[in-house]
């Protein structure tokens, strides 16, 4: 989306954020595996700014860390003075810019782009607004500051809430922060305004009330403004943006038996025809091709799923985890960092990491790739076609070649060629009549004791 006017972008992000109790900085608690500033600055970043400005005071160092590659700015809000003030700081790495800003909150991570794309252009219509704020309506309008404006969306007054009577704090609709103004009056706005209130700060909102222009509400729900102030808020906007997503993706085609058991993160990509059982996860990083089945309580994270595959139940696939067409990852199987090709099986009780299972290929029951030998990480192969018996250990670095079969029981330490029989074990012995013989005696030294 784009628009005929420059466009920069402040994110507020110096809140002491104390009703976390955590060391970790409030904006980079994650929602759906990705950090709150994140998924704030990856929706703006849809409308294209030409600046982004992120305004910190604790924690600096953590959100300087975590947008280090994203072409931010940071501005420093030392003192906490308010909202008015924390806007202010921006004001140096703004120098020079001409065009709109959106002022934006780091804790308000759901607000959509297209939300922001109307604040834009309700600001540049022709009658010529002095600011556009989002405004919203809660079920329970608590302590927010409300917003009184005609049916034309025309702000009369904003107020905080410390400071409204009666009949203002009856009033529905409500001020999210949010806010779109042109540059060229924001900073001149923000030296009119004063702190007597009864914070003592200096509020954002109060340049709406200045004389000379008019400013507009528009509406989002109340979904898309959710802010989290605690670690309970930052579980209920965990559950808003899963069960978003849930319908999002049965909508486009995937089944899911019990979509409030699934938990997606941010960048899950899943095809159609995809049939998702009860209690599985998708941590960050998985791409499901079509006609896929996800067996229920699976796991996985940066793995790759093609087309006609099955995993799990109870399957476990790890970074690096390629999962071929029609291959199968059955119960309690672990994959990483390992290439499962095309109609080959891993059934049963397995793990196999750092590896490539060729394309029909059989890993029986119980195997397991040694991989680490306590320094480094080595390869196992498994070419086209190869049997796997059950209950081996294929200790790499080691090739298996095509269509060779490994015995059941096999400690393998060294390469197998194709079409082999490899057995790794000690010749079977029975000797007759010795477990009747044991059990006579056992039972014999018992009834003496």
């Amino acid at each position: 989306m784009t628009f005929t006017r420059p466009l920069a972008v402040i994110v507020l992000a110096a809140g002491q954020g104390t009703r976390m109790k955590s060391a970790r900085h409030k904006v980079l608690h994650p929602v759906a595996g990705r950090p709150m500033l994140l998924h704030l600055l990856a929706s703006v970043g849809e409308l294209k700014p030409e600046r982004r400005v992120v305004v910190v005071g604790a924690g600096r160092d953590q959100v300087e860390r975590a947008v280090a590659d994203r072409d931010v700015t940071i501005a420093v809000q030392e003192k906490q003075l308010g909202t008015g003030h924390a806007v202010a700081q921006a004001r140096e790495a703004l120098d020079g810019f001409v065009g709109d800003i959106l002022i934006l909150y780091g804790d308000v991570p759901m607000v959509r782009q297209q939300t922001m794309a109307a604040m834009l252009e309700r600001l540049n219509r022709d009658d010529r607004l002095r600011a556009v704020v989002l405004g919203f309506r809660p079920a329970d309008a608590a302590a927010y500051g409300r917003i009184i404006a005609g049916d034309d969306g025309i702000i009369q007054k904003m107020v905080e809430y410390k400071d409204a009577d009666a009949v203002e704090r009856a009033v529905t609709l409500c001020n999210s922060g949010l806010m779109a103004v042109r540059s060229t009056d924001l900073f001149a706005l923000l030296e009119r305004i004063g702190n007597d209130n009864a914070a003592g700060e200096y509020y954002l909102p109060d340049i709406i009330m200045l004389p000379g222009a008019s400013s507009a509400v528009i509406e989002a729900d109340a979904w898309e403004v959710a802010g989290v102030n605690s670690r309970a808020e930052l579980a209920g906007v965990e559950a808003l943006w899963q069960d978003r997503r849930r319908a999002e993706v049965m909508r486009d085609g995937v089944t899911l038996i019990a979509p409030e058991t699934i938990f997606f993160s941010h960048d899950t990509v899943l095809g159609r025809d995809v049939v998702v059982e009860p209690n599985v996860v998708f941590g960050p990083g998985v791409t499901v091709a079509d006609e896929v089945t996800i067996h229920a309580f699976s796991h996985m994270e940066g793995a790759t799923i093609g087309k006609g595959a099955q995993v799990g139940p109870y399957a476990r696939l790890r970074p690096g985890a390629t999962i071929g067409s029609r291959a199968k990852v059955g119960n309690f199987v672990e994959i990483k960092n390992a290439e499962i090709c095309q109609g080959a099986k891993v059934n049963h009780l397995s793990y196999v990491g750092d590896t490539r299972v060729g394309e029909g290929a059989n890993v029986g029951a119980g195997t397991i790739t040694c991989n680490y030998d306590g320094f480094r990480k080595h390869r196992t192969e498994i070419g086209a076609g190869a049997f796997i018996g059950s209950n081996s250990a294929l200790v790499a670095p080691v090739n298996i070649g095509d269509g060779a079969i490994v015995a059941a029981g096999s400690v393998v330490t060294q390469d197998v060629p194709a079409d082999a029989l490899c057995l790794v074990r000690p010749p079977q012995k029975d000797k007759p009549g010795w477990a009747q013989q044991f059990r006579d005696k056992a039972q014999a030294r018992k009834a003496t004791e």
